[in-house]
């Protein structure tokens, strides 16, 4: 059984009573079993509820190779309405009071939605909607309607019946956000937020147990391990991950390019959130941090979140020419006016040169602090969100420590990196787009997904104001045709109803979290079984990745302490040593320097002869733009294990198939800088 961290069993208790006196009330639903022979089935329901339309007993056990089988939703946010000082989602995921009180509107949308500030900005417009959710839901949930509760715990239910099998529940909110917002009923502390979704998540868990009949009976299923998980995937549950995505987090904001968080913040906070049973997190998302810079939004939304931008940290995006293929995503120049009005008299939102698309700000040294720190506690690291600069410095230092735990789940990442995440073990889900684009971009990595044996997940990022598929029309020419079956097989999908109204994906689009299976038959109608057989594949990949970030031990480094030697040493202070030995003595101050001239070289004697598979340079600024890596067992006969062309400087990583050898040598063929070549440490590994 999962059961929540210990310290959370007292609420849960108490929760657990109060749902306990709700069945005895409301009693079993019509034609409930009180047996519940049907395990699937809950012992009793809240009525009047949402309908599941799904018949059929879910799927169980694993394949005949032993693999899981399911979807994944690798970012969602179920509790999203709890952020943001808890007036920006309106509507509840849960209620002890029934689904009337769950899905309600904001008080401030009412008569006629035209206090909906938040929705104006969003969706354009004048925010004006019927705000009655239940029991007429004329105007929400909707496709297009980013400020509504999606994330019903029926229609997450009917996901499940529908074949997901993981959802990742990122626990989310924005500081900045929260305080420019009009309304609110509670503390902007982004972690206070995070410990109340958090809190939120395990009281959602016991109000489904309780319908199944008490603790762990139920089919929502929080994880905080692989093992877990896959247990619970095994039995025809669904696993529920807890993740973080916060603009700053553990307090890691900055004004005016100074940190406003310590080393300790982030011990603290990150010991913090493993004890809440989280196990991925974003370092940034949405402002530039004092973590990392961000990856753009784009258009009137781009503007807005610019504006916060600046009102967070006291400056907006800048941009420079992208080093490399990769790019951010476009700034634009779209008017926000509704976001504007909040800056100071005579501030105004930079213009951008289209030409120029990549963040200037990378991964900090606080970064590289706090992303060294996830690593120290096995926790798997998102990157979408970071600016192509920051990424390709976690790319960096992840392959030089061959960390597995890597993320991308919903589509903010630059497709450019998708191989180096595949070659570290990573795992990659697409945003819940159209059925035509969705394809589209899963068909761009498909070759790569096959060579390195992988599956696929979506992120559905629904309660996260992103927007999702819209209609294709009834009068398409092949429109998704009700009912139809489960991906394996064995359950029947009707229409869903909720209260008096019945949603039809061709015509309503993906309006909340139960047309997810709706969409998926969708994806296979348009383009054909092959994608969806990917994302089939997408739990056993998930947890794959998991467990290998779990059992991650960091190698042994070789070289540390060894005996160097090099071709020459640069000297020009009489008290500070350039000497080879400097980068092989653990500590990334020092570093070995050699003259300014060609043909330097760095060699390294490990002691004895050992198996070497990876070499890790920490170049200084000046570094070697052409070079190799050569590898003997005597120090006299040499071969080339690794070389590059195109060096760049910064943190590489050498890889190639297992050698034996004493020596290694780091040989300079061109120089990337007038001076000479310099390293802050080189190690080498077996594994």
């Amino acid at each position: 059984m999962v059961r929540p961290p210990t310290h959370r069993l007292r609420s849960l208790t108490v929760v657990s009573l109060l749902l306990a006196v709700m069945a005895l009330v409301l009693g079993p639903t019509p034609g409930s079993a009180a047996e519940n022979d049907d395990w699937w089935n809950p012992v009793a329901r809240p009525a009047p509820d949402a309908q599941i339309n799904v018949t059929g007993e879910p799927f169980k056990g694993t394949d005949e190779q032993g693999r899981v089988r399911g979807f994944v939703d690798a970012h969602n946010h179920i509790m999203s309405n709890e952020g943001f000082g808890g007036r920006l989602i309106c509507g509840k995921a849960f209620s002890e009071q029934g689904i009337a009180d769950a899905l309600k509107d904001c008080p401030e949308h009412y008569p006629d939605g035209s206090l909906a500030v938040f929705d104006m900005i969003t969706k354009g417009g004048d925010g004006k909607h019927d705000p009655d959710g239940w029991p007429t839901f004329k105007d929400w949930p909707a496709h297009d309607s980013l400020t509504h509760q999606q994330n019903y715990y029926a229609w997450i239910e009917r996901a499940w019946r529908g074949g997901q099998r993981v959802l990742v529940n990122d626990l989310v909110t924005n500081g900045v956000i929260c305080s420019v917002y009009f309304f609110k009923d509670r503390s902007c502390d982004e972690m206070t937020a995070i410990r109340l979704e958090a809190k939120k998540t395990y009281d959602m868990q016991a109000y489904i147990d309780e319908m199944y009949g008490g603790p762990g009976k139920g089919w929502f299923r929080i994880v905080t391990d692989s093992a877990q998980a896959r247990e619970v995937i095994e039995q025809g549950k669904l696993a529920v991950v807890l993740g973080v995505e916060t603009s700053e987090p553990f307090g890691c904001k900055q004004i005016l390019d100074i940190a406003q968080c310590s080393r300790a913040d982030i011990d603290k906070g990150l010991d913090e959130l493993q004890e809440l049973g989280v196990s991925s997190m974003f370092l940034c998302h949405k402002f530039d941090n004092a973590l990392c810079g961000v990856r753009f939004d784009s258009g009137a939304l781009g503007t807005a979140i610019n504006v916060g931008q600046f009102l967070s940290t006291g400056t907006y995006w800048k941009t420079e020419t992208c080093r490399g293929p990769q790019h951010d995503n476009p700034i634009g120049n779209a008017s926000a006016p509704e976001a504007e009005q909040r800056l100071p008299e005579g501030e105004a939102v930079p213009s951008y040169d289209s030409a120029a698309q990549c963040n200037t700000r990378g991964l900090t040294d606080l970064g590289e602090y706090a992303l060294r720190g996830m690593m120290k506690r096995n926790m798997m690291v998102e990157i979408d969100h970071m600016s192509v600069k920051a990424v390709g410095k976690v790319l960096d230092i992840l392959e030089s420590e061959s960390y597995p735990g890597i993320i991308s789940s919903h589509s903010w990442m630059d497709l450019g990196w998708t191989e180096r995440l595949y070659k570290l073990g990573g795992f990659a889900a697409k945003y819940m787009s159209g059925s035509e684009g969705f394809i589209a971009e899963a068909e761009r990595t498909k070759d790569l997904r096959d060579q390195y044996g992988v599956g696929y997940g979506y992120g559905t990022d629904m309660n996260g104001v992103g927007g999702w598929p819209g209609p294709r029309g009834a009068d398409t020419p092949n429109p998704l045709k009700y009912p139809f079956r489960s991906v394996d097989g064995g359950s029947v999908i009707e229409r869903q109803t909720t209260g008096e109204r019945t949603w039809d994906l061709n015509t309503d689009g993906a309006a909340h979290y139960g047309l997810v299976p709706d969409w998926i038959e969708d994806i296979r109608t348009v383009g054909g079984q092959d994608v969806v057989d990917d994302l089939f594949a997408g739990a056993e990949s998930y947890l794959r990745t998991w467990a290998n970030t779990e059992r991650y031990e960091p190698g042994r480094n070789l070289a540390q302490g060894a005996s160097a030697s090099a071709s020459s040493t640069e000297w020009w202070n009489p008290f500070v040593s350039y000497a080879p030995g400097k980068a092989v003595d653990g500590y990334k101050g020092t570093r070995w320097a050699s003259e300014w001239k060609a043909g330097q070289w760095l060699q390294i004697d490990l002691g004895a002869v050992h198996t070497v598979r990876r070499i890790t340079l920490d170049w200084e600024a000046a570094y070697a733009k052409s070079y190799r890596v050569e590898l003997s067992k005597d120090g006299t006969d040499w071969t080339t294990a690794w070389s590059t062309q195109s060096g760049d400087g910064g943190l590489d990583t050498a890889r190639f198939d297992a050698t034996q050898a004493r020596y290694v040598r780091v040989k300079c063929l061109e120089r990337g800088t007038g001076w000479g070549i310099s390293l802050y440490e080189v190690a080498v590994h077996g594994v």
